[in-house]
């Protein structure tokens, strides 16, 4: 088996970013899953079109001798911001650590004035950003997501019909906004990584026999209250999941790549409802078990089983 470790004298970089369907808690369990080929260094290319934390990419290049990754999402603010990150961590540290400082400096009324300030601010950058050619605005428009990731209610990214984020204030007593030498270290990995602003079927031009396809998408609503969506302003609806099981299915029998996808699991709130497992019915499907992080009410943050699907 060929397997490498990264920062052997160092703690394993992670996720930056807290992000609804996240697999940093998953991952453990994702492990068993990866295709044998990655194990024994037959795989040099990893591919994410659903990048959000960045989990999978994060375990993946820290284990595997990857020469190269593509990573994507149509969320522009947060392909920006890893592009930020790889390419300018100082002054993103720098610009972090004074808005940690002035925020930490205030009192609850004046943060939460402070909190819904930066969302203005923010949301007047997107109009104004020209996110394929690089200007210092970046910089503030990468730290001003950071912070209102840390500090909004629940780490939760949404947007309105508008594409305006528009998440309520946190209530948190001083968060930390970044871990200094995490950010550099995940911007040392992202130095393998190319970044797109793309919907997911932009990956097929690199995708070939060497790679290993993790798609996560938004995931299938288990309920009408469930129906999250929202990290973009063009929502992922059910006939958006019937296209990416096309497109799974293209890639499968056009480029011999190993493909993996996670989903939610329908039958967790109705045991007869197998409508991804019939989607998904000619390749591998096996559950996991996941802890809810997102959700409003506390108590309903239970393990629930998801869907991992292969073509191997």
């Amino acid at each position: 088996m060929v397997q490498i470790e990264i920062f052997n004298t160092r703690a394993r970089a992670k996720p930056f970013l807290k992000w609804a369907g996240g697999k940093s808690s998953l991952v453990r369990q994702l492990q068993h899953y990866y295709p044998e080929e990655l194990k024994q260094g037959k795989i040099n290319r990893y591919i994410e079109p659903f990048l959000g934390s960045g989990a999978v990419f994060y375990d993946v290049i820290q284990k595997y001798d990857i020469e190269e990754a593509f990573l994507g999402d149509i969320n522009p603010d947060l392909i920006l911001t890893y592009k930020v990150l790889k390419h300018e961590p100082d002054a993103l540290i720098r610009t972090l650590g004074e808005i940690q400082d002035k925020y930490h400096s205030l009192n609850s009324i004046e943060q939460e004035k402070f909190y819904y300030f930066a969302r203005d601010r923010f949301n007047q950058e997107c109009s104004e950003i020209t996110y394929q050619e690089y200007s210092d605005q970046w910089i503030s428009h990468a730290s001003n997501l950071i912070f209102l990731n840390k500090t909004c209610y629940n780490g939760l990214y949404r947007v309105n019909r508008k594409g305006e984020f528009n998440v309520a204030f946190g209530k948190y007593e001083n968060p930390a906004l970044f871990e200094e030498e995490n950010l550099l270290r995940s911007s040392e990995l992202l130095h393998k990584a190319n970044l797109h602003i793309w919907s997911y079927e932009e990956c097929e031009p690199y995708v070939n026999k060497n790679t290993f396809v993790y798609f996560d998408p938004p995931y299938w609503p288990l309920s009408s209250t469930s129906n999250f969506t929202s990290y973009s302003k063009d929502p992922f609806k059910d006939e958006n999941q019937k296209e990416l099981v096309r497109f799974f299915s293209k890639l499968d029998k056009q480029c011999n790549a190993k493909l993996m996808l996670s989903n939610s699991d329908p039958s967790v709130t109705n045991l007869e409802n197998t409508s991804l497992d019939e989607l998904y019915s000619q390749f591998t499907v096996h559950k996991v078990y996941a802890n809810r992080s997102i959700n409003s009410n506390p108590n309903k943050r239970n393990k629930i089983s998801e869907i991992i699907v292969m073509n191997y």
